[in-house]
């Protein structure tokens, strides 16, 4: 065993009676070594810079693998979803003819719309605000 040396350690009182009540939880046989292992871990924590160094080499390994699979999924998703929408906007463009103006409004409109309701826009609740314009302009009559 190393030669230890001795020297004085000031704790306030309540950090003394932590010690003493969570000492055992790491298995130590006593304070010395509980307080030993704990400027240990944060040394080296601070010599790392990287939190991943504390992590079971397994559990890193597969946190790992699982958000590569999830950016994979996720990359796909997103990709199916913008060519399902530039569909629908190609075919949409190729029908209905829209001025500039119209569309700028309406990106602003839509712009508003998304931070409002923080991007979960349902089409049943724009179909109901469409019907309630509808219904409230006077410059359409059947």
């Amino acid at each position: 065993m190393s030669q230890k040396e001795k020297f004085a350690l000031y704790l306030t009182p309540d950090m003394k009676a932590r010690l003493e009540r969570r000492y055992t939880e790491d298995g130590s046989r006593s304070l010395t070594g509980f307080i030993e292992n704990a400027i240990n871990f944060y040394l080296d924590y601070l010599s790392a810079n990287n939190a991943g160094m504390f992590l079971p080499s397994s559990v890193q390994s597969y946190l790992d693998g699982r958000l590569d699979q999830f950016e994979d999924r996720m990359a796909s998703l997103l990709y199916k979803q913008s060519v399902e929408l530039d569909m629908s906007m190609s075919i949409l463009a190729d029908w209905v003819h829209l001025d500039e103006e119209y569309l700028r409004r309406k990106r602003a409109e839509s712009v508003a719309n998304v931070k409002k309701l923080n991007g979960r826009i349902r089409l049943e609740q724009l179909a109901k605000r469409a019907q309630e314009r509808r219904d409230s302009d006077d410059g359409w009559q059947d």
